[in-house]
């Protein structure tokens, strides 16, 4: 079997201005890096659309993640392709993958098989820059706020108060709390302080949803940073870094144009987490690709729970959007993990425990339902899936009216996902499909965290720490109650507690803190023991990537 660095490689990836002209795009709309990856002009945006159909959004999630793999991203890139091979004009808008987890567990974020983007080295390492640009325009603000405190500190922020912390693309577990400005009175004012991973940064969040250059200076302006002495709110915009950030961010608020491995336009921009941000690429990429194809692709980051529960109460919500179709990615090996069975034992043939597996599944369908949506399941095959295995998981469906289709576009690329996409073309037929709250503005914060806990993680109660409630006083003090919440949970379980699988019943959810990030204009309500810093696995994959005669490997 070939792997997926081998797939990529017999492939002779299409001149990147011809994959542009398949979205109307002309040359001097493109900022090229070479001959595979250019970044696309906002103008673009402004011009009448193109094409006479009205566009479709399709959005794609999973069921809960387990070690086993689901495939989602794989599954959105097939779908894109297979819609190509059906003569239809579409384009994917997916996140960029962070550094932190191609070093670390989880790998890179390209796809894989034959549903893959290219070129994946790049995408999955330095690709345009995006994410060292938001770190650097993250911590300059963290420079300047310290710098306020060094010269005479004239806007009273209390060290004890600040909000702002650092950011860097690596999972750096030591780096979770740290003291600056140690050394003596000349090399600042020691605090407490730490590090964040850049995906969680709120400057990440700001770009994916800001509808454009002078939305994104306002939201930076606003961002909350610290208090002072008197407990009022410091914002960004009193430290005036705001036009340096701005120049920071000039080019990565550009979308990234790339393609498949079929030569499907793929938009590639943002990638803030799903357990600890909002979990979508930017609006600026989705509303791009609805105005130069007639069927945008996306995703939406870890299992419905979180990634898709956050698109649709976040991103939906802020951006106008509505989708058309709903795909749900579920694997027999990952339902046979919910159903009880060791990783090490995942290719044995086991119908019983897929069928033990399968109420994880109809919990996300479920949930898809309290946004007004239908879904359609698509099983991401495995070559080790047995068929009765993969007709349980059919006949499930069939009883509970779901429509479904086994995929194999990992193996076959778009032609594998066919069937799937004349699914999505016959739910979609109907037009988009409005998008129903699960709770409004004006409910109460509270009732909002368990508005999500109840309807999206099956919770029973949801317990707040004197940490929690003391934010919750503050928030309704600030004036920020009205905020959606973006609520960061462990994506290894509907509950807080990543050892959980299947579908708990008679459980709480805790949560420790509620942070305002008014710049990105949502409350992040921390639940269990999520970390916004992940650390490195005991043998993370940074062991295994080398460059061999000039090509990287092993990403």
């Amino acid at each position: 079997m070939l792997s997926d660095v081998e797939i990529a490689q017999r492939v002779t990836p299409r001149p990147i201005d011809e994959v542009a002209g398949l979205l109307g795009l002309e040359h001097g709309d493109l900022f090229r890096y070479g001959d595979e990856i250019a970044k696309v002009d906002l103008g673009v945006l402004e011009r009448p659309r193109a094409r006479p159909a009205e566009p479709r959004l399709i959005l794609v999630s999973a069921i809960t993640p387990t070690p086993a793999g689901e495939g989602k991203t794989t599954t959105t890139i097939g779908l894109g392709q297979a819609f190509q091979r059906l003569g239809e004009s579409a384009c994917l808008a997916l996140r960029e993958p962070s550094l932190g987890p191609c070093m670390g567990m989880k790998g890179g974020a390209t796809g894989g098989g034959c549903s893959q983007i290219l070129p994946a080295a790049r995408i999955n390492l330095h690709f345009t820059g995006d994410f060292h640009a938001v770190t650097t325009a993250n911590n300059l603000l963290a420079a300047l706020l310290d710098n306020h405190l060094y010269h005479g500190n004239e806007l009273r922020i209390d060290p004890r108060r600040i909000l702002w912390r650092r950011v860097m693309d690596m999972n750096d577990r030591s780096l979770r709390n740290v003291i600056v400005g140690l050394g003596g009175t000349r090399q600042g004012v020691p605090r407490e302080t730490g590090f964040d991973i850049t995906a969680a940064s709120e400057v990440m969040a700001m770009l994916c949803l800001a509808s454009g250059f002078e939305d994104l200076r306002q939201r930076i302006d606003r961002t909350l940073v610290a208090f002072t002495y008197a407990g009022e709110p410091v914002t960004a915009g009193k430290l005036q870094g705001t036009g340096a950030m701005l120049a920071l961010l000039r080019d990565a608020i550009r979308p990234n144009l790339v393609q498949t491995l079929e030569g499907t336009p793929a938009l590639v921009h943002g990638g803030p987490f799903a357990n600890i941000a909002h979990g979508c690429n930017s609006v600026l990429a989705t509303r791009m690709a609805l105005h130069c194809a007639d069927w945008a692709i996306t995703e939406a980051g870890f299992g419905f729970d979180l990634g898709a529960e956050k698109f649709f109460d976040i991103k939906c919500q802020a951006a106008g959007l509505e989708t058309a179709a709903v795909v749900l990615v579920a694997t027999v090996r990952a339902l046979k993990m919910h159903g009880g069975v060791p990783r090490e034992r995942l290719l044995v043939p086991d119908v019983e425990a897929v069928r033990r597996g399968l109420p994880n599944l109809e919990k996300h369908v479920e949930n898809i339902g309290h946004f007004g949506q239908r879904p359609i399941v698509a099983l991401n095959r495995f070559a080790s899936d047995a068929q009765a295995e993969i007709d349980a998981v059919r006949a499930r469906c069939e009883e509970r009216h779901i429509a479904f289709a086994a995929a194999d576009h990992f193996a076959r690329g778009g032609e594998g996902a066919v069937d799937l996409a004349r699914l999505v073309m016959q739910e979609a037929a109907s037009g988009p499909k409005p998008v129903r709250r699960l709770y409004e503005p004006a409910d109460p914060v509270p009732e909002k965290i368990f508005a999500v806990a109840r309807k999206m993680y099956g919770a029973d109660a949801v317990i707040f720490t004197s940490a929690a409630r003391a934010d919750l006083e503050d928030i309704q003090r600030l004036g920020y109650q009205h905020l959606p919440v973006c609520i960061a949970k462990t994506h290894s379980s509907l509950t807080d507690d990543p050892r959980v699988r299947g579908r708990p019943a008679a459980f709480e959810v805790t949560v420790r803190n509620v942070q305002v990030n008014a710049g990105a204009g949502f409350l992040v309500v921390l639940t269990g023991d999520m970390l916004r810093m992940p650390g490195l696995p005991k043998a993370p994959l940074a062991r295994e990537i080398d460059v061999i005669d000039g090509a990287i490997v092993g990403v």
